[in-house]
Formats: structure tokens, sequence, C-alpha cells
């Protein structure tokens, strides 16, 4: 497989990708950051996945049940065909409670004739450092670590169990199913259960995607990016993790592999608005708890990023038996950047309780709560802005006084006055916003240089950031202001390179980057039309969708030369960044119907 061509299902809970081919090759139990059974992606020899095999003479083709999270693999030859249908169930109960299990339902349906396959399935425990052992049950094969006997796995199917232990070709004369669960189950499962569950799941995405807004282009496009960003949200905390993988690397070949099955405040407080506005309050009001609850204490560290259960340390390992994906070594679980230094954190930090305030303001209790956070925040910018720190891009040997996060802690300082001129608290208002235009002052004049025509990404330096094109979304420039004009278009000209946007060009930790920065490019094509120049912002981003996957998703990063997709996946930011995009154009394009120029 030369791209990232999976697909990917989930239930709010943990999720899976799963090959064009129909093979399970990521799968992590219970939760999204809990250790894999399934790793073929890391490993092509030791991962372990789980496939149907059949013979050559079979064309494969593969899509998602329309509007919903279910992924449909379509096998067919002259002997016969046979449809998949996998999904993680996720729906209401009578009792209007969510049913979201650690498990995936693989439901076989018999289309036409007598197709063969054999069944390939091969986990392994612990990331594959555990084998394993299968003991054939009454209704079930368990599946045990020969290290650790508490990591069990159960397979549920109505096809014989020695035939799917062996690897033995078989004939398919009715529908079938696979049942693979992190625990056992306690009611009988048989096609009947299976059934329902598919028909429940199904429903349950297709009335959570009909109350998003409709467009008139990009449509089904900016629906694939909404199932997917929803995937990514935590059941249990209201958490919305970066990605569903760890150690996809941005460059095939390199070092730069890192786990995001975490929270980044700075991702996750993007979605907010976009959510909202597309019309999904519960999710962008759970992440608004998860931030709550984080900040109760008046600890004056606000990390980068959490646990998906709020928890603050996630020490990096390197796994050393695992190859890596295209042995892109090393492996690695956990994130030391959790400890980086960022002065931008609490910019994104203020910004979502600033939504907060306007969308879902709680009890008078709640909302008095949420001021002392505001106020112990920008006490602490006030003492920390003016520090040299490692960036957005989390550089982990260099320290400067970056741009972008001055910006952002302007944007703390200007949201904090925000929310106290909306709870009427006039001296705090007036004292940060002073502070605030203390930082703004500093920005411009230390910042833009004259000698580039543009800001820079450090005071102490002259190079270009693609971080700096978000200065206008966030409020801290007028998009008319000449300045910004000047810095878009230098950064287009330094940048840009065969269609595609660098992050940066200068040299960190790791040498220069070699891929492109997925969500840099979206950022790029929002920042041409602010500025004016919509009809190349359309032009550029009608190309960016053509290097979408085979069913329409994102990674990290693009290869600036072939287009295929690197880096973790799928990339919540980058679905969320396509959304802000694509809605540009398609809204334009359905007010043009009614009002004419």
């Amino acid at each position: 497989m030369d791209n990232l061509d999976y697909g990917v299902i989930g239930n709010c809970r943990t999720a899976a990708l799963i090959s064009k081919e129909g093979s399970i090759d990521w799968f992590c139990l219970p939760d999204f950051d809990s250790p894999s059974v399934f790793c073929k992606l890391l490993d092509e020899k030791k991962g372990g996945n789980f496939a149907f095999l059949v013979s050559d003479k079979y064309t494969v083709t593969q899509e998602y049940v329309k509007n919903t999270n279910i992924l449909s693999t379509f096998f067919e030859s002259d002997e016969g065909a046979f449809l998949v249908l996998d999904y993680m169930p996720r729906y209401r109960t009578i009792e209007r409670r969510y049913y979201f299990p650690p498990e995936i339902q693989r439901y076989v349906r018999l289309i036409k004739g007598k197709p063969k396959l054999r069944v390939c399935y091969d986990p392994k425990m612990n990331y594959a450092a555990e084998e394993v052992r299968h003991e054939i049950c009454e209704d079930h094969i368990k599946t045990v670590s020969t290290i650790n006997e508490r990591n069990e796995l159960y397979l549920y199917s109505n096809l014989d169990f020695e035939t799917i232990l062996n690897g033995e070709e078989f004939t398919l004369s009715g529908d079938a199913f696979f049942l693979c669960s992190y625990t056992q189950k306690l009611i009988p499962i048989d096609l009947d259960r299976i059934n329902l569950d598919y028909e429940r799941t199904k429903v349950y995405w297709l009335n959570w995607i009909n109350r998003s807004r409709k467009y008139s282009r990009y449509d089904g496009m900016i629906k694939r990016s909404l199932l997917v960003i929803k995937l990514m949200s935590y059941q249990l905390s209201g958490a919305m993790i970066a990605a569903l993988t760890t150690s996809l690397p941005e460059a095939i070949g390199e070092s730069r592999n890192w786990d995001y099955r975490f929270c980044w405040v700075r991702d996750a407080s993007m979605s907010i608005s976009t959510l909202v506005y597309m019309g999904h309050r519960n999710v962008a009001e759970r992440f608004i708890g998860f931030i709550r609850n984080l900040l109760r204490s008046r600890d004056d560290t606000f990390q980068i990023m959490y646990g998906i259960r709020g928890e603050r340390e996630l020490e990096e390992k390197i796994l050393p038996h695992l190859s890596g994906y295209k042995n892109s070594y090393p492996v690695r679980i956990g994130n030391a950047a959790y400890t980086q230094v960022q002065n931008d954190s609490p910019g994104y930090l203020l910004d979502v309780i600033y939504k907060y305030y306007l969308y879902f303001p709680g009890t008078l209790d709640e909302i008095e709560e949420m001021w002392e956070i505001v106020r112990h925040i920008a006490r602490v910018v006030i003492q920390k802005w003016h520090l040299p720190d490692h960036s957005i891009w989390e550089f982990r040997t260099k320290k400067l006084n970056f741009v972008f996060s001055k910006v952002m802690s302007w944007v703390a300082l200007d949201r904090a006055s925000t929310i106290a001129d909306l709870l009427h608290k006039n001296g705090y208002a007036e004292m940060w916003k002073k502070e605030a235009d203390k930082i703004r002052a500093d920005v411009f004049e230390k910042g833009w240089k004259e000698d580039i025509q543009s800001f820079s990404q450090a005071y102490e330096n002259t190079d270009y950031d693609s971080s700096l094109l978000l200065m206008q979304f966030y409020g801290f420039i007028d998009a008319g202001d000449e300045r910004y004009v000047k810095t878009v278009k230098a950064i287009k000209e330094n940048l840009l390179y065969n269609g595609l946007m660098y992050r940066y060009k200068t040299e960190d930790d790791f040498g220069v980057p070699s891929s492109s920065f997925t969500v840099c490019n979206f950022w790029m094509i929002q920042a041409l039309y602010a500025i004016g120049e919509k009809e190349e912002a359309r032009q550029m981003f009608e190309s960016i969708v053509t290097y979408a996957n085979h069913v329409g998703l994102y990674s990290e990063d693009f290869d600036f030369e072939s287009k295929r997709l690197l880096g973790n996946f799928p990339q919540a930011y980058s679905h969320l960044a396509f959304i802000n995009a694509a809605t540009l154009f398609s809204e334009e394009q359905f007010l043009s119907k009614f009002i004419r120029p």
C-alpha cells in the first residue's frame, strides 16, 4: 500500500483502521489510547491483522455507507460476491443511554454465487509485544496473552471456529458475522443480533449527520469530515483526540514519529466554533466540560495537551520490537511534548472559555467557577507573555520569542477582557485590554520586518512561518491591513512548493521539514480568501481536495512530489480546517443563485 488508503470506524470510545482490501490493521482496546490488538500498520510482519483473503480473481472496492461511519468493502469475482460491513455499535438505548461497547462487528453479506475465502485472524496483544494462544469455547474463541492472562480478546462468529483459526478456505453459503470484543458477551450473539446492532448504528449516524448544515457544493465531503471528527470525541470525558494513530511518519524513513492519541487544547479548541456552526452543539459542549474539569485547580501550568481522561503525565516511550510504518523507526507511545512551554496555550483555553460564555453558560456557581479560571489564566499570561517558548510547532530544543505565541497571548487577554465585559466586570476588562494592547504594539514593533515585508516567525529571525496566516483568523489584525496582506503573499511566495505549503523551511530538531503540513494548506486558502484573492483560493482548494484518500480522509501531512498522505491519520485538525475552507466556497455559490450582481 503506497498511500494511507484506510477507512476508519469507531464509536467514540475506540477506533480501527481498515485497509481498502478489508484488513483491520490498527485497533486498540478498550480505548483510543490503549495498547493495540492489531497493529500491522506499524509492522507488516509482526503486527497482526484481521482480514479476508481471496484469490487474485477478485476485485475489491470500498466506500462508506452514505452519511454513516459504517465502512463497506465489496469483494467480487466470477465465482461470486460478498460485502463486508464494518462498524462499531453506537446508539441510544430505550433508557436514553449510549451503547458503545469496545468491539468491532464485521457483517458479511452474501451477494451472489459461491465466493471462496479464508479468514486471517491474527491478534497480537500489547502492540505485538505479547504472543497469544486461542481457546475454543462453547460460543466464542477466547484469545489470551501468553505473558499476561488478563489480556483477553473474544471472537464470536456463526462460522466454524477451527476453520477460522486454521485459515482454511471455505465457500460462503450465506450471511456470516464476526464480533471481536474486549469483553465477554452476556447475551446470545447471532445474525439477528448483529443485524439489529447494524440497523441501530446506521440510524444513529444518519440522525446525527442530518442535524448538520447542508451545502450546495462539497456537502458530501463536509459531512465525511464531520463524521470523522465525531468519531474522535471520547464519550467518557468529552476530550477530542488529535488523531487515531501513533508513529505514522511525516516523511517515509524519517524519525518524526509521534503519538497523537491525546487531546491538544489547540486542535480541539478550534473545533468548537465549527461544530456549533455546523449544528453539533453537544460535541462542543462536552469538550467545554472536559476543559472545565481540567482547570478547576489553580495550577500555574497550562499544558498544550492532556490524556483523554485528563491525564497530565504522558510519558514517551519507544517500542523497539516494531519496525514502524514502512520501516520508519522508531515507534513511540506517549508524547514528551506535554512538558513544553508554549505561551500560545492560554490563548486557546480562553478562546474556548469565551465560547462557553457565549453558547453554554451553566448555573450561577458554574459561571462563577469559570470566572475564577479566567482571572487565574489572565494573571499567568500577564506574567509570562514576554518570555520565549517552544512555539506552536513544538520545537524540542529551540526557545525563541515566536510571533504567533505573542499573538495568542493577545488572544488570551482579548478574550478575557471580552468575558469581563459580558459579566460587567469593567475594571478587569479595562486592565486586560490595556495589557492586550501592549502585546499588540510589541508584535507590530518587533515582529514586523521591513526587509522581508512580512511578519517573521520570531523576533530573533526573519524566517517565514505559516502559523502567521492565523493572525486574521483570531482577530489580531484586519484582513485589509497592508501588513497582513503582504505577510500572506510573502508566505505564499516562500513556503508554497509544488502546490503545497511548508510549515516553515528553517532547520529544526530533526533537520529541514520535507513534507507539507496539511492544515497549512487550508490556512493559506482561508487567508487568500480573506485578503480578496478568492479565485486563487478556490483553485488551490479544488486542487487540495483531490489529494484526500479513496474514502475522503486526510492525514497530518502530504508528500510534496507524490501527494501521498503522511503522518498520523486521520487528523482532526486537517478535517476541521477543510470544513472551514469548504464552507467559504459552498456558501458563496449557494447565495449566488439568489443574489445577482
